[in-house]
């Protein structure tokens, strides 16, 4: 499995804590790098407080002047995570509003496939233990998960003519499904695992007899991820 490192995680704002001047990883960013590795690998219930302060380099108890408690430590991975794509979507539709909806689409899937080829201990430790998160953080993560795929939604609807609400939300869903199992294979190396996605949730969303009939369309999309990737 590709290992989830501290760059990664800086792309992820873990917390309102500012990078020091010479732009190393904080410890709390450390710390949560470490924890998404252990999580992904033992799962939540399995890794204790001192297996995580002895990965970084201290000790256990050394971890409550960063964090209250495991339990908060997962809240802010997977609330962050979920903040990052949000606004990362939000970036990605925004820079793209005045090209044609299917280079929007494209920009869209490149930006989850990054995502999860980047960081697949994150995309394990958010599969496996929303359900563990306290109340208040899974109501924060469900909300911005939600939002989220309207972005997706919409940016489909715009971009496949006439399908529905209901199918470009299952739509994406299950493309959701096809990107995040990248944790799970380790045949490809990380340009052709990204081109492979790419190519196969572009033929998922637009291809002729998936959600409508445009191949002239798929076409265009083909070829601006052709372009960008």
């Amino acid at each position: 499995m590709h290992g989830l490192t501290c760059t990664n995680l800086e792309n992820v704002a873990f917390s309102p804590e500012p990078d020091p001047p010479n732009g190393k990883p904080t410890r709390r960013t450390q710390i949560l790098a470490a924890a998404a590795e252990l999580f992904a690998g033992r799962g939540f219930h399995g890794v204790s407080i001192d297996d995580i302060g002895a990965a970084v380099g201290i000790s256990g108890p050394a971890l409550y002047r960063h964090f209250r408690s495991k339990d908060a430590m997962l809240g802010e991975m997977l609330t962050s995570i979920s903040e990052f794509l949000l606004s990362g979507a939000q970036q990605t539709l925004d820079a793209n509003a005045d090209q044609a909806p299917d280079r929007a689409l494209a920009e869209l899937i490149r930006f989850q496939v990054d995502f999860a080829l980047d960081n697949p201990a994150l995309i394990t430790v958010q599969e496996r233990s929303l359900g563990i998160l306290t109340e208040p953080d899974r109501r924060r993560v469900r909300a911005m998960q939600r939002r989220y795929v309207e972005l997706w939604v919409r940016t489909i609807m715009s971009t496949v003519p006439d399908v529905s609400e209901p199918a470009a939300r299952a739509a994406a869903h299950a493309v959701f499904g096809l990107i995040n199992s990248t944790p799970h294979s380790a045949y490809l190396d990380r340009a052709q695992m990204a081109a492979l996605l790419y190519r196969m949730s572009t033929a998922a969303l637009v291809s002729p007899g998936s959600l409508a009939e445009p191949t002239e369309l798929t076409e265009r999309v083909a070829d601006s991820l052709d372009r960008h990737s």
